[in-house]
């Protein structure tokens, strides 16, 4: 635990991403079997990027070796690229199957992930079926989040209010410029996308964000030692009952 008196929110630091990995997937081992053992659904709010990777793999060696379950479980993914189909290689569909869904044994209809093929006209509506679906599903048990550049959670970039909903917002150039290899250039990085709110992401009863490398030690520590605002809405987490930072040592190297 990193104890400096400048952090706002509690922070982890582990020896590497595949320590917090295993840390954090033991509590969301835990929160399933207890929940299904009441015969009641886990709630799990999931994050897309390289930073959960550790935390997938994880997840799914559990699934296998030590017959961990996800019948009981809900999902429901932070955002969506404006455009791109599910089957596209970029598409977070795409990703969470790929790198979870595929791999434990989910049922299909209780997985949720923003759609990136709504018309402009559907969006607001979209938007508003998604956050009810949050709501009849008992609300977001446990939320993970990585931390881009910017500072956003989601894609909240710089700007988005604490009690935004889910919606469509235009993407950061910065947050686009990170995207680019993996499009093949900015050129095809989508310019929008759907993202959870910051308000919808609050709701959750816990949250833990990642973050791995020191090139996120920066904005790292703006989000646990700055000021709150809405220009690192990871800021916002100071403010949460049951919010911590899980960092490897370099993202903690500033604090």
């Amino acid at each position: 635990m990193s104890s400096s008196s400048a952090n706002k929110v509690p922070v982890v630091v582990f020896d590497s991403p595949q320590a917090a990995a295993k840390a954090l997937a033991a509590e969301f081992s835990e929160l399933i079997r207890s929940r299904a053992s009441e015969g009641k659904t886990a709630v799990l709010g999931l994050a897309t990027g390289s930073t959960p990777l550790p935390f997938y793999a994880e997840l799914i060696r559990l699934h296998k070796e030590e017959e961990l379950s996800f019948q009981n479980v809900v999902t429901f993914n932070l955002d969506e690229y404006a455009g791109l189909p599910r089957e596209h290689k970029e598409s977070y569909w795409h990703f969470m199957h790929s790198n979870l869904f595929d791999h434990v044994d989910i049922l299909a209809e209780n997985i949720h992930l923003p759609s990136g093929t709504v018309t402009e006209a559907e969006i607001p509506t979209h938007c508003a079926e998604y956050e009810q679906a949050i709501v009849d599903a008992g609300g977001l048990d446990f939320q993970i989040l990585g931390i881009g550049r910017t500072g956003h959670i989601g894609f909240n970039e710089p700007g988005s209010p604490k009690n935004s909903l889910t919606r469509a917002i235009e993407l950061d150039q910065i947050t686009r410029e990170d995207a680019a290899p993996a499009f093949d250039g900015i050129e095809n990085v989508p310019t929008s996308a759907i993202t959870m709110g910051c308000g919808t992401i609050l709701t959750a009863r816990k949250i833990v964000l990642m973050a791995w490398g020191e090139n996120k030690a920066a904005i790292v520590k703006e989000a646990v030692q700055g000021p709150v605002n809405d220009i690192v809405s990871a800021s916002f987490l100071q403010e949460h009952d049951d919010a911590r930072f899980f960092l490897d040592t370099p993202a903690a190297s500033a604090l």
